[in-house]
This record gives C-alpha cells, structure tokens and sequence, in this order.
C-alpha cells in the first residue's frame, strides 16, 4: 500500500511554518524530520506512524485509534501508530502532529 497523499500534504500544512523541516521516503511512507530526527509519517500501512517520548507510549496507546508500532513482531517504544479514523480531521490531525514534531524537536540534531 502507498501513502496517503492526501494526509502527506495534511501533514506538510501543519508543519509549514516549523524550522529545520525535511521530507523523507521511509518505511514505505513520506517521513517529516526536525533537524534530521523522524517525527511523523504518513504510514505506507495507512494512517500516521508518529515518534513519542518513550515515557508516554503507554498512555498514548489508550487513546482512540492509537496502537503501538510493531516492527518484527517486536512493540517499539516511543513510536505510535494511529489508524485513518482517527485522523479525518484537522482537530484530530494537528495534536499528533505537534506531539511528534515537539519530541523530534527535544531530540539531538542529526
């Protein structure tokens, strides 16, 4: 499965005005990186795939539409995916986004 290209130019709206911003083909998606560190991506597996603070993974997957990232079999802390349902609109889109760009931001530059 592609990306959603509709929910890449979302995502490119929202972090328009953010500094250090790169786009980048990974995981078969479109990733947006601060200052070199993944923050979101619009998933190749549908939906966003957005990187946490480790601490709040837990937390975060009991919201609606929230999962943890599994790679191998293996539940990767910090990163979350979050089904398209759960990200029709702008109000549910933009928390997301902001979470994943403020912990790629706190994160060192690559």
């Amino acid at each position: 499965m592609a990306y959603d290209e509709d929910l890449a130019n979302r995502i490119r709206e929202l972090v328009a005005n953010e500094g250090g911003v790169t786009e980048k083909k990974m995981f078969g998606g479109l990733a947006f990186l601060i200052n070199g560190n993944m923050s979101v991506s619009a998933s190749g597996q549908g939906g966003l795939l957005l990187r946490v603070d480790p601490d709040e993974t837990e937390a975060l997957t009991r919201k609606p539409h929230a999962e943890p990232f599994m790679m191998r079999g293996r539940r990767m802390n910090g990163w979350l995916r979050v089904a398209p349902e759960g990200l029709k609109t702008k109000r549910q889109l933009e928390p997301w986004v902001t979470r994943g760009v403020k912990y790629a931001r706190s994160l060192p530059a690559k």
